[in-house]
């Protein structure tokens, strides 16, 4: 195994953390964005689905399952490990399936894209989470399935937990999963706020 060069900051990290800025300037630009639209035009907030806060605590058992798979990597606990990357991606699943719902409870309300912009932007800045959601399922998944195939006798797990990239890779998938986690309950205080004032 090539020896690894020194870093003070690793490049991973410096590129998730611009990519997070990015999406965190997106979000707040929307959420600006909505706010002007809301007061300029003098309208009505839509009040959330009850499922917006059932998804809040999927997503924060995500978060914790998430980092007891670490806990678990970092204490060499194979099982403990590949069984909280497990709980990891099915209450993801279940938070993409329940926002499904959400919208389908919003649309029988009479709330669509058409309907007015308030309707629009909650569509838009929910669906744009949504989105980055599923965009960290694919290497959540990778994880786990690596972790089947790979992790099977005692030199393999030695192997696998002894490798740095890998440690750094599981740091940089919590970090997004935190993120987007942070980023859920902001926006859901932040419609729940504007429907009450």
């Amino acid at each position: 195994m090539p020896q690894e060069r020194d870093y003070l900051i690793h490049p991973s990290y410096i590129l998730i953390f611009l990519v997070l800025f990015g999406v965190t300037a997106l979000f707040l630009g929307f959420s600006g964005s909505y706010i002007y639209n809301r007061v300029q035009s003098d309208l009505t907030p839509i009040q959330l689905p009850w499922l917006f806060y059932l998804n809040t605590f999927l997503l924060i058992g995500s978060s914790f399952a998430l980092i007891k798979a670490k806990r678990e990597y970092l204490n060499d606990n194979t099982d403990g490990y590949k069984y909280a990357l497990i709980i990891t991606f099915v209450l993801t699943l279940c938070f993409l399936l329940a926002q499904l719902v959400a919208w389908y409870q919003l649309f029988s309300n009479n709330v669509s894209l058409q309907t007015g912009n308030m309707g629009a932007y909650m569509y838009l800045i929910s669906g744009l989470h949504f989105a980055h959601v599923i965009a960290g399922l694919p290497f959540l998944g990778y994880f786990i399935w690596v972790a089947f195939k790979r992790m099977k006798t005692p030199v393999t797990v030695l192997v696998y937990f002894s490798d740095p990239e890998k440690k750094r890779r599981l740091q940089l998938l919590t970090i997004y999963w935190h993120f987007l986690d942070g980023l859920w309950i902001y926006l859901v205080l932040f419609f729940l706020i504007n429907y009450l004032i």
